[in-house]
Order: C-alpha cells, then sequence, then structure tokens
C-alpha cells in the first residue's frame, strides 16, 4: 500500500510563494506518475500539475488559472523513497484550497482524479487578499 504525506501548505499574502511536499512511503513509486491536485470549495477537485515516470510534465488548464506560468512541479527519486515538490509563485486568492498528492501505478498521467488510486491526506493553502 501506497501513503502519501503533504507539507508546506500556510497562509500567505497575494503575490507570496509556498513550496508544497510529498513524500511517498510503502511502496516504490519512482515508477509512478505523480500529481499534485486542488479542492476549491465549490468546485472539482482539479489538476494543478503532474510529473510522469519519465519526467514529462502536464500543467493545470484554465481552470486552474494557467498555473503553468506560475507553478512548478519536480520529483527526486533519488534514495529509499520518492518525494513530490511544487513550488508556487505569485499565489492569488483564488489559489485558496487544499492541496493533495495523487499517484497512480502507471507511468504516464491524466488529468481526472479519478485515474488516480492513492492519495495524501492534503495540506491547506490560503492566500489572502
Amino acid at each position: 500500500q501506497v501513503q502519501l504525506m503533504e507539507s508546506g501548505g500556510g497562509s500567505v499574502p497575494a503575490g507570496g510563494s509556498l513550496r508544497l511536499s510529498c513524500v511517498a512511503s510503502g511502496r516504490d513509486v519512482s515508477e509512478n506518475c505523480m500529481a499534485w491536485f486542488r479542492h476549491i470549495p465549490g468546485r472539482e477537485r482539479e489538476r494543478v500539475a503532474s510529473i510522469s515516470a519519465s519526467g514529462d510534465i502536464d500543467y493545470g488548464d484554465s481552470r486552474t488559472g494557467h498555473t503553468e506560468s506560475r507553478f512548478i512541479i519536480s520529483r527526486d527519486n533519488a534514495g529509499t523513497r520518492t518525494s513530490l515538490y511544487l513550488q508556487m509563485a505569485n499565489l492569488r486568492p483564488d489559489d485558496s484550497g487544499t492541496y493533495y498528492c495523487a499517484t497512480r501505478e502507471f507511468r504516464g498521467c491524466f488529468r481526472s482524479p479519478d485515474e488516480y488510486p492513492y492519495w495524501g491526506q492534503g495540506t491547506q493553502v490560503t492566500v489572502a487578499a
């Protein structure tokens, strides 16, 4: 069983930055797609960014506010555990929500959260106007 643990959320003013981290344990996920999703109240859970096992990166669409210009996803497969990161800059109040790390047991990634069976508990991001 895969366990995912996020950290790094918090409260920042608009224009601020945060770096989210996720550590995977329990099983080797170095050959898995890994992704960041977020849930904003009143909206469906949406993909922020994903990174395949080979390093192919996709960022969210217009629903997520063109995050490719502000967010950077990366992963580190070194050592015995895989870590996933999300560097977020120029944060806006509409970025506020709960951010989740997720993985699926395939190398490639999909946009839909239904394709990801493993999830962390989430970390809260609050951006004040």
